[in-house]
């Protein structure tokens, strides 16, 4: 059994090459309400046509990734974060709060009009970082397929 790190023993980088693809598709396939209808190819997609990505690592794991993130965006005016996750087994060790100021901090999403995400959980982390309820709801439109 690997043992756990602690947030010190983690990093988060946007370097692309490091990703494990295929574990990140199906920690979110297997466990995430919002992906289980996502096939590998539209995920693989989703990365190469993401602004930025996240990975979260575990240096005392053998570079072990512990979580993910991306965010879709002009790097300009708008952005939408999704795909948010740290694995069960390292949850509650502070790497989601890592992970999102690593977000929030990231160069290519400063001076964003509108920042996006759209959840049902952890609404109290989110909120930590600015993230509100739509104050405009009532504008938006969407085109939602399952």
């Amino acid at each position: 059994m690997t043992k756990k790190g602690t947030a010190s023993d983690v990093y988060i980088s946007c370097d692309r090459s490091l990703l494990n693809e295929r574990f990140v598709y199906h920690y979110l396939h297997d466990n995430m309400y919002w992906a289980k209808s996502m096939t590998f190819d539209s995920f693989e997609r989703s990365i190469q046509n993401s602004a930025v990505v996240f990975g979260v690592y575990d240096r005392l794991a053998g570079e072990r990734q512990l979580g993910f993130a991306r965010v879709v965006s002009d790097c300009a005016t708008f952005a939408y974060l999704t795909d948010v996750f740290i694995v069960d087994t390292y949850q509650g060790q502070g790497l989601s709060k890592l992970l999102m100021q690593s977000v929030i901090d990231h160069p290519q999403l400063q001076g964003l009009r509108r920042f996006l995400l759209v959840t049902e959980d952890a609404c109290g982390l989110y909120a930590k970082f600015g993230f509100q309820p739509l104050a405009d709801a009532d504008h938006w439109r969407q085109i939602f397929r399952d």
